[in-house]
């Protein structure tokens, strides 16, 4: 990929994450818990993804594993961050499967979301910085 082609992937990322950021906090507001914390993984995904699009200059692979794209994107994130990156992987496959939605339902309420939806902020916020 060329500069300009890099850096339109990386502004695609970037958007498309601010979109569902958006989506996540409307989630979390209505009660819908549990898709709260399934789009939290989804915007960590794409703006990791853009960080993957800048260490590589390709475009990241056709992957949902937050631990993978952290590799990729050579991030430097203390374990108690890539321990979040794990369970947040869960959050993206309990939430697609129907016989993992049912206990996803049981164990997300609202202290549970909102306390790792301020991880995912804090998170994302922490991202968005590396590609300044």
């Amino acid at each position: 990929m060329n500069e300009k082609e890099v850096q339109d992937a990386i502004n695609y990322w970037m958007e498309i994450a601010k979109r569902d950021y958006d989506t996540m906090l409307a989630l979390f507001n209505s009660g819908r818990y549990p898709e709260s914390l399934f789009f939290g993984h989804i915007i960590i995904e794409k703006i990791i993804k853009s960080l993957v699009t800048k260490e590589t200059r390709e475009q990241p692979p056709y992957t949902h594993d937050l631990l993978r794209l952290a590799e990729l994107a050579k991030l430097d994130l203390v374990s108690e961050e890539m321990d979040f990156l794990d369970m947040l992987n869960d959050f993206n496959i309990r939430a697609r499967y129907p016989e993992h939605k049912l206990n996803l339902y049981k164990k997300c309420d609202k202290a549970f979301a909102e306390k790792n939806l301020g991880i995912i902020k804090e998170l994302y916020d922490k991202l968005c910085l590396k590609l300044k």
